[in-house]
C-alpha cells in the first residue's frame, strides 16, 4: 500500500513553474480601442478604480481589445467629449459610476459609448449583496462590452473557480474565487480536502476527496445547501476527474485493491463500472469524442503517459508518442491539452510543456516553450485552458487563450493550490 501511496503521490506531482509565451499565431487585425473611465461623481473611488482596473484586465485577456490608459474623466450624467476621444483614436468610452447601500450592498453602473458613431449605446447596472464580491460586477461589465462588438463569448469570466488550498501538513481547505484569485470564499474548511470537481455547468455543488477516518472518500456537496452525499470510499485513492455532459456520470479513479484504476460511475443507478484493469497506475481519466472515450494517464510505458480507451470495449491506444513523462491531461469535445516533460533547452532547468492536439487528426500544437506547465483544464467553451503554477513556493493561476497570443497569470497570496476546476 504505501509504494501505492508513493507512486501516486509522485505521479501527481504538485510542484511545477510555468511560461507565459505561446506559439499559436492570431490572425493579423485591428482591434478596437477602448478607454474605461471613472466618472467625476463615483461614490466610492477607490473601489471604482479597483473595478476599472479589473475590467481593462478582463478586456485585454479577451484578446478583442486595445486597452488605451488616458485620464478622461466626465460626469456620469454628461456625455464625453466624442471629438477629443475620437481624435486619439479611441472607439470605445466606458464610464463607470459606483453606489453603496446601507445593506453592504454594491452597486456599478455602466454607461457604454461608441465614439464612432457619437451614441450611447449600453446603460448598465450590476449589483451584488456582498461588497467583496465586486470582481464579479466588473467581470459582467466586461462580458457586456464584449456582448456589444459581437465578439466571441467571455461568459467564463462570470463563473467561479474551484481549487484546493493547502494549508499546513495534512489540511488542505476547498475555496472558490473568480478566476483572478480577487475574490475567495472557503466553502469546506478541516482537514484534508483535496481534487474538487464541478458537477453541474451552473455551479451549485461539486465532488471533492476527503479523508473519513483515514479513509478516502469521493464527497459531493452543495455550496448552497450544504447537502453532503459520499459517493465512493477506497483504500489508497479515490478522485473524480470528469463529469459526463449531462452531469450523470462520473469518471473516477479507485483504488480498492490498492491498484488504481479508472472507473465509471452513473449517478443515478448509483453502480460503478472498472473501465482498466492493468496491473500498474491507470488515473485522471477524461470523456472525449461525446463521452463515448476516454482519455488517461497511465504507466504501462513504465513512465507516465496518455492513452485513450473506446467504453465499452477492451482495447487501449496510445495518444503520445514523445516525452518521458506526460502526468495530465484535460479534453474539450475532440481536443486534449496534456502535459510532457520535454529535454533540458537553452531556457536551462526541467520544462513541462503544455500540448493541444486532437483525437481525429494528426494535429499537434505546442503552447508554452518553457518552464513546468501542469494540471491544464479547458473552459466551458474550450477558447481557454486554466493551469497551475508554483515558483518559489507561491501559486498561480495561468490562463492561456488558444485563440490568440496571450497567457496571463494571477498569483494567489497565500498558500498552495493543490488542484483547481472551473
Amino acid at each position: 500500500m504505501k509504494k501505492i501511496l508513493l507512486v501516486c503521490i509522485v505521479f501527481i506531482n504538485f510542484l511545477f513553474a510555468v511560461d507565459a509565451q505561446l506559439e499559436i499565431v492570431k490572425e493579423g487585425k485591428k482591434l478596437p480601442k477602448i478607454v474605461v473611465s471613472v466618472s467625476t461623481n463615483a461614490m466610492n473611488d477607490f473601489m471604482a478604480k479597483k473595478i476599472k482596473s479589473m475590467i481593462e484586465k478582463d478586456l485585454d485577456v479577451s484578446g478583442h481589445f486595445e486597452i488605451v490608459r488616458i485620464n478622461h474623466s466626465v460626469d456620469y450624467n454628461k456625455i464625453p467629449d466624442m471629438l477629443a476621444l475620437s481624435n486619439q483614436g479611441i472607439d470605445l468610452f466606458l464610464n463607470l459610476n459606483t453606489n453603496i447601500s446601507s445593506f453592504a450592498g454594491f452597486t456599478l453602473l455602466t454607461k457604454l459609448y461608441d465614439v464612432n458613431s457619437k451614441v450611447l449605446v449600453s446603460n448598465k447596472t450590476f449589483t451584488t449583496s456582498k461588497k467583496d464580491r465586486y470582481p464579479f460586477l466588473a467581470h459582467r461589465s466586461a462580458i457586456s462590452v464584449n456582448k456589444y462588438l459581437n465578439a466571441p463569448p467571455i461568459d467564463w469570466m462570470d463563473k467561479f473557480v474551484i481549487f484546493s488550498q493547502y494549508k499546513s501538513a495534512k489540511k488542505a481547505d476547498i475555496i472558490i474565487a473568480d478566476y483572478t484569485l480577487t475574490f475567495q470564499l472557503p466553502v469546506i474548511r478541516g482537514g484534508l480536502n483535496i481534487f474538487p470537481k464541478w458537477a453541474d455547468k451552473k455551479q451549485q455543488s461539486f465532488y471533492y476527496t476527503t479523508y473519513d477516518k483515514g479513509i478516502p472518500t469521493l464527497v459531493k456537496t452543495n455550496i448552497y445547501t450544504r447537502e453532503r452525499q459520499t459517493i465512493m470510499k477506497s483504500e489508497g485513492m479515490v478522485v473524480c476527474s470528469d463529469v459526463s455532459e449531462d452531469g450523470k456520470k462520473l469518471l473516477i479513479t479507485a483504488s480498492p485493491d490498492y491498484q488504481p484504476d479508472v472507473y465509471l460511475y452513473d449517478t443515478i443507478r448509483k453502480s460503478k463500472v472498472r473501465l482498466t484493469t492493468y496491473k500498474g497506475i491507470d488515473v485522471g481519466a477524461h470523456f472525449v469524442e461525446n463521452d463515448s472515450k476516454i482519455v488517461f494517464v497511465s504507466d504501462r510505458l513504465k513512465h507516465p503517459n496518455i492513452f485513450s480507451k473506446k467504453i465499452g470495449e477492451r482495447g487501449v491506444q496510445r495518444l503520445v508518442y514523445h516525452g518521458n513523462n506526460n502526468s495530465s491531461v484535460t479534453t474539450y469535445k475532440d481536443y486534449v491539452v496534456y502535459t510532457s516533460r520535454d529535454k533540458q533547452n537553452q531556457f536551462g532547468g526541467q520544462t513541462f510543456n503544455l500540448y493541444l492536439m486532437s483525437t481525429k487528426s494528426d494535429f499537434l500544437k505546442r503552447l508554452t516553450s518553457n518552464g513546468s506547465n501542469q494540471f491544464p483544464k479547458f473552459s466551458e467553451d474550450g477558447e481557454s485552458v486554466i493551469f497551475l503554477k508554483t515558483v518559489n513556493n507561491r501559486s498561480s493561476i495561468g490562463i492561456v487563450r488558444l485563440n490568440y497570443d496571450k497567457s496571463f497569470l494571477f498569483p494567489l497570496s497565500n498558500g498552495k493550490i493543490q488542484s483547481i476546476d472551473w
